[in-house]
């Protein structure tokens, strides 16, 4: 009888027992791809944020807590200015605002209107705003939609009612669902005078992108520069922390679980110890031994990633409606955390069932068949 044929008859016989082991493996695996696809849908709404304007690269304050916390003062950003190869730059300041129940974390950008074309936005219906203004603004498409607004609607922001004086589009998802002031005025409301959260570079027309952007941190070492969502780390920490996290619950995950297969496995070879050692007194050799509790412990695995995937989605799909996670979290489940989560069974059952796996094979067969 095939290894796969004898284990399911074996797994089917014990049915609570088989549940309860798949259901644990599922929960273990359901935490880890939770974690693993929030923790990339985190990452690439963050990296949204650099890939908003039409630059080369972005640069940032070097370790910054966020982004929201970088800050790069008038003169850092005259000395980017100045690196040979730069053709142009961009500063603009990011702020969130809760606007709404539906809209708790609302970007605001503050940058001049001088500088929107180099920044890629096009307006499609009204004008942009005039470059002192205290009381205008510009909404993305996405956001105008979003929020029932249109040209000459009266927008509430930073504590004060602003004139939406265009609606404008990026071509980025992010830019479009956010909001548009003058840079002065959002310096202004934020106290922060001279201050951007990043500058957006566009180098020379045949220059070497690597090579400015290593003369800028080396000439500015307090600042940092980000073309990849895999840069991302250099200015804003949390990212660095949440991969630890999700790299350490993994590990954590495939201990307790590794510890619950053992214990249940271990359980099911002393239930078994007869059926083990009439096996072993017919001629299975310790390695059919092996490869049949081995194979059990995969079957299960194989069964509770399955439910895992599938929890994950529910979980994940509840995350985003979340008030305080709305617009901010979107899941993204790449082939990546799939793998995750099949790797991290795989690993729970063949560290958890060795030590019974082994204990089986080593079963001596005339006390094994007299065993009560």
């Amino acid at each position: 009888m095939p290894y796969l044929v004898f284990a399911l008859r074996d797994l089917l016989a014990k049915k609570g027992r088989t549940i309860g082991l798949a259901a644990a493996v599922a929960f273990a695996v359901m935490t880890v791809v939770t974690l693993a696809v929030t923790s990339s849908g985190l990452e690439q709404s963050a990296a949204a944020v650099i890939s908003v304007g039409k630059a080369d690269f972005t640069v940032a304050q070097k370790n910054a807590a966020d982004l929201l916390s970088s800050t790069i003062d008038r003169g850092e950003q005259a000395r980017v200015a100045q690196v040979p190869g730069v053709a142009s730059t961009v500063g603009v300041l990011l702020e969130i605002q809760q606007v709404n129940a539906d809209n708790p974390a609302f970007v605001e950008i503050g940058i001049a209107p001088q500088d929107l074309s180099r920044f890629g936005v096009t307006v499609l219906a009204g004008h942009a705003y005039s470059p002192t203004a205290r009381s205008e603004c510009m909404l993305g498409w996405r956001a105008a939609s979003n929020l029932g607004l249109h040209v000459g609607s009266q927008f509430k922001a930073n504590g004060t009612i602003n004139t939406v004086t265009g609606i404008y589009s990026t071509g980025n998802s992010f830019g479009d669902a956010a909001a548009m002031f003058p840079l002065p005025a959002v310096q202004g409301y934020n106290r922060v005078p001279g201050i951007a959260s990043l500058v957006f570079v566009k180098v020379d027309h045949g220059a070497n992108i690597a090579s400015v952007e290593r003369t800028i941190t080396y000439r500015l070492p307090e600042l940092t520069t980000i073309r990849t969502a895999a840069q991302f780390g250099r200015a804003d920490r949390n990212l660095i922390y949440l991969k630890a996290a999700v790299t350490g619950s993994t590990i954590l995950a495939v201990l307790i679980g590794a510890i619950i297969v053992g214990n249940t496995m271990l359980l099911s070879v002393f239930e078994r110890t007869r059926e083990l050692g009439l096996l072993r007194a017919i001629g299975w050799s310790r390695r059919r031994i092996v490869g049949l509790i081995m194979t059990e412990g995969f079957a299960v695995a194989f069964a509770g990633t399955a439910v895992g995937v599938g929890l994950s989605f529910l979980v994940s799909s509840a995350l985003e409606r979340v008030p305080a996670l709305v617009g901010i979290l979107h899941t993204n489940f790449t082939p990546g955390a799939f793998w995750r989560a099949l790797l991290t069974a795989l690993a729970m059952s063949l560290i958890g069932g060795l030590y019974p796996a082994v204990r089986a094979a080593f079963l001596a067969p005339l006390k094994a068949l007299s065993y009560e």
